[in-house]
């Protein structure tokens, strides 16, 4: 197995018995994965980089929560439309989006 240069986790409100739902669900956490997975294809990073849902990290008011390993960099209130900035500047430049830090 090869490992990844980065790991990044998004709550999507995953409950032990397979449902969703809960607050990140509601504010769109599906919708954010999904967009994750959707870049990390075409920008051909499979490798490098992993995404795992995630259910409650237990700060729900500033869920949808994403968090990027190994950096330990915690996303609040991410949206669809914040991927591309999360990727563009951490991910690929090294740099933290300080905006949506928590």
């Amino acid at each position: 197995m090869q490992k990844p240069e980065r790991h990044i986790f998004i709550c999507t409100s995953s409950r032990p018995n397979g449902q969703q739902k809960g607050f990140c669900h509601s504010k769109d956490g599906v919708a954010v994965m999904m967009k994750f997975v959707e870049e990390i294809e075409e920008r051909e990073l499979g490798g490098e980089v992993f995404i795992s849902n995630t259910g409650c990290f237990g700060i729900c008011e500033k869920g949808p929560i994403v968090v990027v390993y190994p950096e330990n960099v915690w996303y609040g209130s991410v949206t669809p439309g914040d991927v591309e900035e999360i990727l563009d500047e951490h991910i690929e430049g090294g740099n933290v989006v300080e905006r949506l830090v928590i």
